[in-house]
């Protein structure tokens, strides 16, 4: 039987090429030493590969079915293209099953479907939005979110994005018409420890809980203060509220504002 479940296994990922399994990082990084220590386990998933990069342009598609994907927020949307190719794609609100979907300069303007950003109008709501042509789609892809096109100037576009940071981009770059499906995403509560576990979550012990060995945090007689003027990680890094992003960065000179 195990040997037959395999063999299936490998025929969708052989013809289909949207589903296959993938190891996960568990707190540990490419050298394989253990960055993050409250995380491990989890259940099993299956990976869906999204076309964020690879767009069908001109062709047109049909949504057979919209999906729950354990690996995202948003709920994914199974599509038939013409040319027999079956893909996923984040699915919008709005969006049904037996809705023709494209991706094309031309695209009429609804939701679900790709265009250029010069082709799209001011106040428009997106979602799939890429940082540079052919970059494929890096932005606004989480459960519930949505940017809007705000202006337009020479062969940028200025853009809101749902951090409420305004950041420009080229006019070529691609977007999807929409708001992201799954809304509730952030309301649903985690009932017991078990369900933490289930997602790869692993019981964490505050630093001042520990022993000073443990912990730059750790020791004292009962109750007692961290004794140090900033919270450090448990390697004496500074944390909470250090900022992490590099000075240097090519994208400084895209944002005009940063979130709030």
């Amino acid at each position: 039987m195990f040997l037959k479940i395999k063999k299936y296994l490998f025929l969708i990922h052989k013809n289909m090429k949207i589903k296959y399994y993938y190891k996960r990082k568990k707190g540990h990084n490419n050298s394989g030493k253990i960055t993050n220590k409250s995380r491990g386990g989890g259940h099993k998933k299956l990976y869906r590969q999204i076309d964020f990069n690879k767009f069908q342009i001109n062709i047109t598609g049909k949504v057979k079915n919209i999906e729950y994907d354990p690996n995202r927020s948003a709920n994914i949307a199974k599509i038939l293209y013409t040319n027999n190719l079956i893909r996923y794609k984040i699915s919008p609100i709005g969006l049904k099953v037996g809705s023709l979907l494209k991706t094309s300069s031309k695209a009429p303007l609804k939701i679900g479907n790709t265009l250029p950003l010069k082709n799209i109008p001011l106040g428009t709501n997106i979602h799939n939005l890429e940082p540079m042509p052919g970059k494929g789609a890096k932005f606004v892809r989480s459960a519930g979110t949505t940017a809007s096109i705000i202006a337009k100037s020479g062969s940028w576009i200025t853009i809101r994005l749902p951090s409420n940071e305004i950041r420009i981009f080229s006019e070529n770059c691609w977007a999807t018409i929409g708001k992201v499906s799954n809304v509730n995403h952030f309301n649903k509560k985690l009932k017991k420890a078990g369900c933490s576990r289930w997602l790869g979550i692993r019981p964490s012990v505050r630093g001042c809980a520990k022993n000073s060995v443990d912990h730059p945090h750790g020791g004292g007689e009962g109750k007692a203060p961290i004794g140090k003027s900033h919270p450090v990680s448990p390697w004496g890094k500074p944390t909470l509220g250090k900022r992490t992003r590099r000075s240097k960065k090519y994208s400084n000179s895209l944002i005009l504002r940063r979130y709030i």
